[in-house]
């Protein structure tokens, strides 16, 4: 922006000043051609006196040299009766022929100047012709430095007006740079940055539109976690009873493992009100992936053994990191693994692979079930067409673009729904 401004200030003003230096360079230098010849003029008519009182040669030889062209040799009198040339003469006998057929005041080009002829009437009832020579360094004296001194002050303005336009420039550019800046920092994140409200009154005007919305934001989003650590606390007592009754189940693996998933239930609103109720980012340092579909395998597998539904699990020999936080990536998987129990008829099968790529972890979860009719549709948040939430796989959708992968629904091998988690690698 700042440079299309000085250069639209640079063509609009060099064109302007070429549109005034051009004509003026032309008047100076016919101004310079018109002041030499007046001279030239001046110095024919100082010998008229002595031409109309006098034709004796010495006589005008002598006038002649009392003048400044005579004495420089530029001036000549072409007398008729008696014929003769007095003083030094740049033109030829036609040139001269020509003058006395004019019989007005003339000019004659010639290659190293002007010569003016002027014809005049003698007491001796001739015609004389007075010649004043004036050479081109005397035609055009003065106009080189003009034009120099024209070009400066076109030169003076036009950079002058760049400089202003820079300026000018720069404070819009300036302004437009701290918002383009404030808005940065709040997509990563910095719901305390602001701009500051100057330069040109419009950017000012967007900087104040734009604090009051970073203001907005930070206040519903605080309110927004506010409602979930409060949705989440109010969990706690229906958790707390649920925990007492399988207290009361005693021992048995069955037992066991409804008494370890309301303890993972617990944990998990424990985690949430944490988040919530600290406003801090996620921690995006890093998770192994293989030691999180390893670890949920642990507990989803007694839930598959019951059901007798036969899995295998691949590829989770091999660490795989992941910029994503232990408990987003857990969520994510529980939540695939969740939709294989809850959508397909119990013995059928499932497999959890994990797929190693240079830049990329595919973590895909299939099974042998029907499948998902509407890909496109269960993919929306909120939309579902088993019944829940719609959720699930928005969960894990988000989870993958926040590392800048994706998620794939499509059919597996195995007959079914086969999901795929693209995560970027650290």
């Amino acid at each position: 922006m700042r440079r299309s401004l000085v250069l639209v200030a640079l063509a609009a003003t060099s064109m302007v000043a070429l549109a005034f230096l051009i004509p003026l360079a032309i008047v100076v230098k016919n101004a310079a051609y018109d002041r030499a010849l007046n001279e030239a003029e001046k110095q024919a008519n100082a010998l008229t006196p002595a031409l109309v009182i006098t034709t004796k040669a010495q006589e005008i030889r002598q006038a002649i040299r009392s003048t400044r062209y005579g004495g420089q040799q530029r001036l000549a009198v072409h007398i008729s009766t008696p014929a003769g040339t007095y003083g030094t003469s740049h033109i030829n006998a036609a040139n001269l022929d020509e003058a006395r057929k004019l019989a007005t005041a003339s000019t004659i080009e010639r290659p190293d100047g002007v010569a003016y002829l002027q014809p005049l009437a003698t007491s001796a009832n001739g015609i004389a012709i007075i010649e004043a020579f004036v050479p081109h360094e005397q035609l055009t004296h003065g106009v080189i430095g003009t034009w120099w001194a024209l070009a400066g002050v076109a030169i003076g303005l036009v950079a002058g007006s760049v400089f202003v336009a820079d300026r000018l420039g720069a404070r819009a550019v300036k302004a437009a740079w701290a918002l383009s800046d404030g808005a940065r920092r709040m997509g990563q994140g910095d719901l305390s940055v602001r701009v500051p409200t100057k330069g040109p009154p419009e950017f000012a005007e967007v900087g104040k539109a734009f604090n009051t919305m970073a203001e907005r934001v930070r206040h519903l989003l605080a309110a927004e976690r506010e409602v979930v650590a409060d949705l989440s606390h109010r969990l706690r007592t229906p958790l707390t009873a649920l925990l007492l009754d399988a207290d009361t189940l005693g021992q048995g693996s069955g037992a066991d493992r409804i008494r370890q998933a309301v303890q993972g239930l617990e944990r998990e609103v424990d985690e949430i009100i944490k988040a919530a109720r600290s406003g801090l980012e996620p921690d995006n340092t890093g998770v192994d992936a293989a030691s999180v579909v390893l670890d949920r395998l642990v507990f989803w597998s007694a839930l598959a053994d019951d059901q007798d539904r036969p899995w295998t699990i691949r590829g989770a020999d091999k660490p795989a990191h992941v910029p994503l936080a232990r408990t987003d990536l857990t969520a994510a998987l529980d939540a695939l693994l969740g939709n294989v129990f809850r959508y397909t008829p119990e013995g059928t099968r499932f497999a959890v692979t994990l797929v190693h790529q240079a830049d990329l972890v595919a973590l895909v979860v299939e099974d042998g079930g029907p499948g998902i009719a509407d890909a496109e549709r269960a993919l929306r948040r909120g939309a579902s067409g088993g019944g829940s939430t719609g959720l699930g796989l928005d969960i894990a959708r988000r989870a993958a673009e926040s590392t800048g992968g994706s998620l794939h629904v499509d059919r597996g091998p195995l007959g079914g729904a086969r999901v795929q988690l693209r995560l970027r690698r650290l």
